[in-house]
């Protein structure tokens, strides 16, 4: 066994993330073996990495006790009130979604436009299938876009063990100010799509902030942040509750 490393052994010595370890074991750059209910792997393949060279591609064996993200691995009120303090110091709205769009947390700090909008059945399914697109991007890190209203938004992938499982959703702004004839247009569809009062919505999108390239920047960063966040407390707890389930299985003796 002095030839296998543990998973905090790579870790320090690549100086590389947990997440970072399953995301190489999926997409085949890092070779392991399941010895239990851990991973090991091959010094001399980490050895070579830490040389400048490539790992072997050995065939990685697939981990089939992943943790899942669910509210038994990451509370829902862990999650509500870590995503509260990240979109208060943000100022932007922001919510957890599945990757099918589907919410698993309420909006914080959701603007007022916005919650008109969601008032309306049409006008939610609207916003998940708006969320439901980000799943979907090509790109890794956040990439903002325009949601169905015209305001930005991005997301931060919650991957367990390289799989998607969530995403944390940050928004509800303009990247520049909208032109007036445009803006009056939109809102104006958006009241006729979903039923609406026009008037009050047309009051509602001038509050809307204005946010520069180097902002929405920054909260992309703290988008990741928090989403990694979320994938180490989901590691340490179904690492935990594997412990607890084995102990009592031993207790049953």
């Amino acid at each position: 066994m002095n030839d296998l490393l543990t998973t905090k052994q790579l870790q320090d010595l690549l100086k590389i993330d947990r997440t970072t370890v399953y995301r190489m074991l999926k997409d085949g750059r890092l070779a392991g073996v399941k010895v239990g209910n851990q991973w090991r792997f091959p010094r001399a393949d980490v050895e070579a990495q830490l040389m400048g060279d490539s790992f072997t591609g050995a065939e990685v064996t697939p981990q089939t006790d992943s943790p899942v993200f669910s509210t038994e691995v990451i509370p829902l009120n862990c999650i509500q009130s870590i995503q509260n303090m990240f979109a208060e110091m943000a100022g932007v709205g922001s919510v957890t979604t599945a990757p099918d769009g589907e919410p698993l947390t309420e909006i914080s700090n959701c603007c007022h436009f916005c919650n008109l909008i969601l008032s309306s059945e049409s006008g939610r399914q609207a916003c998940i299938a708006s969320w439901r697109k980000l799943a979907k991007q090509s790109e890794y890190r956040p990439n903002f876009v325009n949601c169905h209203a015209g305001l930005q938004y991005a997301r931060a992938r919650i991957e367990m063990n390289g799989q998607l499982e969530a995403m944390i959703i940050a928004g509800q702004f303009y990247a520049q100010p909208p032109d007036t004839g445009e803006e009056e247009a939109r809102v104006q569809h958006l009241a006729n799509k979903h039923g609406l009062d026009a008037q009050e919505l047309a009051e509602a999108v001038q509050n809307l902030p204005v946010l520069d390239q180097h902002k929405q920047a920054r909260i992309g960063t703290w988008l990741e942040s928090v989403a990694h966040t979320f994938e180490e407390i989901g590691h340490e707890r179904a690492d935990m509750m594997n412990r607890l389930r084995n102990i009592a299985e031993m207790s049953k003796f």
